[in-house]
């Protein structure tokens, strides 16, 4: 029997985002449970588009973990190298949102399930039926899943499999700014498609200056893409001889969770549509593929929560007949 080939293959965390929905009458916060992780959220944004995506984690075999997997499936997203553990709790996330909608995170995470994903957990032969591998640094803060990570990224390379990276830096996760950067320093010689925000292009490199250090990253890495976003300023994109700046879609942000990581679902979902290598684009397929990813990024930032959140096919395609085309 054939192996079913898959566009993205995500490796990461898979967690509840508790998320505010008001207050209580007793004048406490109330929060809602939503399903979340970064690497959850980009593959089912690029799934909504039509793409083949697989995930690769775990979670705990409590009701967190089972309706987690469920999530999964109903969003089109091939969730049988998800493990359920029986040792570990299912993590758990409570999002935080500013008067501008920008989130911060308290996560309940040491010992979780998705920090103990060792290399028993994963099959390797995920990476022989997908296009391209996704991973972020977040499975590489604590516990057995830095290795498995990393070793995954290796094994992707290995088989000739492009590795998209997002470092996805979550500070309060770490021993230290020191720690963050030098491990996602290791991992960016491995990765061929890389997402950053500007912050953190600026954090890694260490330079002032967003375009400081957008051509460090540039000259050091020689990535196939370096995609960075910028939030209300839009994004920025760079291939090859390639550039792309790009405002941001026009949306009033109520939150901004999986903002990001449905940005780069959408640029794997419109790249695998294309049919072709990111060096094969032209400058035309280029801007499209990330007014795609910059579409859908707004559209998600523009409603609460994180796969809840995230725009169908339908809705980006509606929302590009709206926008500007390319002069």
């Amino acid at each position: 029997m054939p192996v079913e080939k898959f566009g993205v293959a995500a490796l990461g965390e898979l967690l509840i985002d508790f998320t505010p929905l008001g207050i209580s009458p007793n004048g406490n916060p109330i929060f809602e449970r939503n399903p979340g992780g970064g690497p959850a959220n980009m593959a089912c944004a690029a799934a909504r588009l039509g793409a083949k995506t697989a995930f690769v984690g775990k979670v705990g075999a409590d009701n967190f973990g089972r309706a987690l997997r469920e999530t999964l499936e109903k969003n089109g997203v091939d969730a049988r190298w998800l493990r359920m553990s029986q040792e570990c709790p299912t993590t758990l996330a409570f999002v935080h949102l500013d008067e501008k909608g920008d989130r911060s995170f308290s996560f309940y995470r040491h010992g979780g399930a998705d920090t103990m994903i060792g290399w028993d957990d994963v099959d390797p032969a995920v990476l022989d039926c997908c296009q391209y591998f996704f991973c972020s640094s977040v499975l590489m803060a604590e516990g057995p899943s830095r290795e498995t990570s990393f070793r995954m990224m290796e094994t992707a390379r290995e088989r000739g499999v492009p590795v998209v990276f997002d470092p996805n830096l979550r500070f309060n996760l770490w021993s230290s700014p020191e720690e963050v950067r030098r491990v996602v320093l290791r991992a960016l010689p491995l990765a061929d498609i890389v997402k950053v925000s500007g912050e953190e292009a600026v954090f890694l490199t260490g330079e002032e200056k967003l375009e400081d250090a957008v051509g460090k990253l540039r000259r050091e890495y020689r990535f196939q893409a370096l995609l960075v976003t910028l939030g209300a300023e839009g994004c920025r994109a760079y291939a090859g001889d390639l550039k792309v700046a790009m405002p941001a879609h026009p949306v009033e942000a109520v939150d901004t969770t999986a903002a990001g990581d449905s940005f780069t679902g959408g640029f794997l979902a419109a790249l695998l549509e294309s049919g072709k290598t990111v060096s094969e684009l032209t400058r035309e397929e280029f801007w499209e593929i990330i007014r795609t990813a910059n579409i859908i990024g707004g559209l998600t930032a523009s409603r609460k929560g994180s796969i809840s959140a995230l725009p169908t096919r339908q809705e980006v395609e509606a929302a590009k007949k709206r926008s500007l085309s390319l002069e």
